[in-house]
């Protein structure tokens, strides 16, 4: 009886000698092939190799890190714990930490839930983000409210913006919708002109700011629909794609001239949707419904400001049309692109107005503090702060934000060659527009003259 029991013993440590060799070399192929499948396959080695290290890092340290972030609650109030152990030498009850989800994995990461023990509120955890990511070895953690009483905590093992990929299609067969970068959570930037109609862009030069408008150009170039440009800086900007702009405006009195027949345009339209009884263009049918029109304005600044008491009508004019579009134009079909190096209330009171009606935003690093909380700090403190980080050396990185919240992003880079390149191959979709080709048609004539005479 005894040799009979002790075989189904020695088969059991015979089956574990097994599986420990099998687990040994399995960690031992990981280890030498590991650096090859990060640099071909990053995905499967995040599977495979780096999340689950992520998961075992979090569940090792997430009592400690709670307890040294300021985020775990004793279980006993202070004087019992120490009449406690003053008593009868008892161990303290440990203190109670916030329970998490399991751990999900994403595509550069992982993300799980965190419920708030009583007392805690969402900002505990944001001012413990930066100790998460040294903790658990990875690039950044952020911390947003998933719904009361619930955050949401998503690491980002690498940082996604130091090699954004180029998506194959830049928002082909959707109408006024773009990709033009990639977000910190390795997801694709999309700009919905339908969903956020109004975009304000600011940044500092060399920031990426320009670069962000030539992938906005670039993608909107094969649409339907018609471009705008105005840039009071002599067209030096937005003249590359001229051949797919219905009309430029290179200097304040033709701005004055545009903005003003895009606001007739609007009349018109509001015209057209009362008689077929609809609320906006797109409940019309497709043969009635007019084109869309994007209108980029470039370096807002120049637009506004006033050298002297004659230009001060022109700026007023200027400013009273766009705060017009702003309210009017996503019902309507026309949508605002205002981008500049610096916005300030010191502009004039029309540019509050217009920021107001700007839903998205886009800041780039900027030279002065006063516009990054012009851009943003009305809509989140937390991006205001995320903006004012950006590094000189993150060139094309923004943080962009809206109602629905703010994001990391950084946009693909897009050449002013491949710009100008695309507006000319798309040239023959640029609309006529009698109305705003009116408006520039003096200084077309002119540059026509000019080129007769050689100049």
């Amino acid at each position: 009886m005894s040799v009979l029991a002790s075989v189904p013993s020695s088969a059991g440590e015979h089956r574990l000698s097994w599986v420990l060799l099998a687990a040994i070399a399995l960690a031992s192929g990981l280890l030498l092939v590991g650096p090859a499948l990060r640099r071909r396959w990053p995905a499967a080695w995040w599977l495979c190799v780096g999340f689950p290290a992520a998961c075992v890092r979090v569940a090792y340290t997430w009592r400690p890190l709670m307890a040294g972030c300021g985020l775990a609650v004793s279980r006993k109030p202070a004087l019992t714990v120490v009449s406690g152990l003053v008593g009868n030498g008892a161990a303290p009850p440990q203190p109670r930490v916030p329970r998490r989800s399991l751990i999900r994995p994403t595509p550069g990461g992982f993300r799980f839930l965190v419920r708030l023990l009583p007392g805690q509120v969402p900002e505990d955890f944001v001012k413990a983000a930066s100790a998460m990511s040294h903790d658990w070895g990875v690039h950044g953690v952020r911390v947003t409210t998933w719904k009361p009483g619930v955050v949401r905590i998503a690491a980002s093992a690498t940082d996604p913006l130091k090699d954004p990929r180029i998506p194959r299609q830049r928002g082909a067969g959707h109408l006024l919708r773009v990709a033009v970068g990639v977000l910190e959570t390795g997801a694709a930037w999309v700009i919905d002109l339908r969903r956020v109609p109004h975009w304000l862009i600011v940044g500092a030069t060399r920031s990426g700011k320009s670069t962000l408008i030539n992938a906005l150009v670039a993608g909107l170039a094969p649409q339907s629909v018609a471009l705008v440009g105005i840039d009071c800086k002599g067209g030096m900007e937005l003249s590359l794609y001229e051949p797919r702009l219905s009309a430029l405006a290179t200097n304040r009195r033709e701005a004055v001239k545009v903005l003003a027949a895009l606001v007739d345009e609007t009349q018109d339209r509001m015209a057209l949707c009362r008689a077929h009884r609809v609320r906006n263009i797109w409940g019309l049918p497709d043969g009635v419904r007019p084109v869309p029109i994007v209108v980029i304005v470039d370096e807002i600044a120049e637009l506004f400001l006033i050298a002297g008491r004659g230009e001060k009508d022109e700026a007023h004019a200027a400013a009273t049309a766009l705060v017009r579009l702003a309210q009017l134009g996503a019902a309507l079909g026309v949508f605002l692109i205002v981008a500049g190096q610096r916005v300030g209330s010191d502009l004039g009171p029309g540019v509050t107005a217009l920021r107001a009606q700007l839903g998205g935003r886009v800041c780039h690093r900027v030279a002065d503090p006063g516009t990054a909380e012009m851009t943003l700090g009305d809509l989140n403190p937390d991006a205001l702060q995320a903006a004012q980080a950006i590094a000189p050396e993150d060139a094309g990185t923004a943080v962009l934000a809206s109602s629905d919240g703010w994001e990391r992003a950084r946009s693909h880079l897009v050449t002013e060659q491949e710009a100008e390149a695309i507006a000319a191959e798309y040239a023959h979709l640029t609309p006529h527009l009698s109305g705003l080709a009116d408006a520039t048609a003096g200084r077309f004539t002119v540059h026509l003259e000019r080129l007769d005479q050689g100049e």
